[in-house]
């Protein structure tokens, strides 16, 4: 959950109304001097960078599909304001990028942005739609490749923020994320699938990786990425390296939720599920299903599922 890399401070903004990453990045602000922002979701990171765009404390770096594709942002040229200037860096990208471009690109960026700006701590939003099969994606890239950019953060001796994103093939949103999960904590999972109650959507292989495309055309060619790169490096060039900072008194946890009891009573212990009689005392709201949803117990949704199946046997 989390990585809702869209919202704005006015507005909410591609199914999300709060922005935890400004939030998170905010907290982090107050105990390390320069925080990273890496976002590989197949979106421009438009809320994360428009939040911190005029400070040289937060370098937002997005790697993500450009064009005419949501929201709109990202150009290249797009590198700041005022003591944010050249802190912003954006990598737009062409339909169909495999693993090998993806890599081409990410490494060589990634490592200079390291060199340059040396951050304390680093916030990696993995959104899952930059995978291959994804319903709004169009990237050919396959878990190892997005994976990579988890493992590239984890041989450096930096704090690493893990978030989620988007996402639109759920059942490979959670292979990504299971898989990802297995690099943050330096676990090697198998390949196949252990039985569990949502088996069936991993069919018909049933293993946690999937297979890129072989024909899906890549629109990046080696000539294209050169360019970029050396566009990047050239205004990473210009920075001052390892901007200096005067910190500030620490104020207090932007949000003080462990006040409230009952999410200290649920934080207790996160591997012990509540009783149920706490369970059976939370509210459903019906809300939360869309209205064209026909299946569940939500009342509002088999009463339109019902109209929706006479309406079709009148046809």
């Amino acid at each position: 959950m989390g990585g809702l890399h869209h919202a704005k401070k006015s507005e909410s903004s591609g199914f999300c109304y709060t922005n935890d990453i400004v939030v998170g990045i905010l907290e982090l602000l107050k105990f390390h001097k320069r925080v990273l922002y890496v976002d590989i979701d197949i979106h421009h990171g438009d809320g994360v960078e428009e939040a911190f765009f005029d400070t040289n404390r937060v370098m937002t770096v997005s790697f993500h599909r450009f064009g005419n594709f949501f929201p709109g942002t990202g150009d290249i040229k797009d590198v700041g304001i005022y003591n944010g200037r050249l802190y912003s860096v954006n990598v737009p990208l062409s339909d169909g990028i495999t693993d090998e471009s993806y890599e081409r690109i990410f490494v060589p960026v990634m490592k200079k942005v390291m060199e340059m700006f040396d951050p304390q701590a680093v916030v990696l939003q993995c959104g899952a739609d930059s995978l291959y099969g994804d319903r709004l994606g169009k990237f050919n890239l396959s878990l190892r490749g997005h994976g990579a950019c988890a493992e590239f953060f984890r041989k450096y001796d930096v704090p690493l923020m893990m978030v989620g994103g988007g996402g639109y093939t759920p059942r490979n949103v959670a292979r990504c994320w299971a898989y990802e999960t297995s690099i943050a904590v330096g676990i090697e999972v198998p390949n196949e699938l252990p039985f569990n109650n949502y088996y069936e959507y991993f069919g018909p292989d049933y293993k946690l990786h999937i297979e890129p495309s072989q024909v899906l055309k890549n629109d990046n060619p080696d000539q294209k990425l050169l360019e970029l790169q050396k566009e990047i490096f050239e205004n990473l060039s210009q920075l001052d390296k390892v901007p200096s900072v005067q910190m500030q008194p620490m104020e207090d946890d932007t949000l003080p939720v462990l006040e409230f009891e009952d999410i200290a009573r649920d934080e207790e212990n996160p591997d012990v599920r509540l009783p149920m009689s706490i369970m059976d005392s939370c509210q459903h709201n019906d809300a939360d299903f869309y209205d064209d949803e026909n299946g569940g117990d939500d009342h509002r949704n088999e009463a339109n599922g019902l109209r929706q199946a006479e309406a079709e046997n009148n046809l």
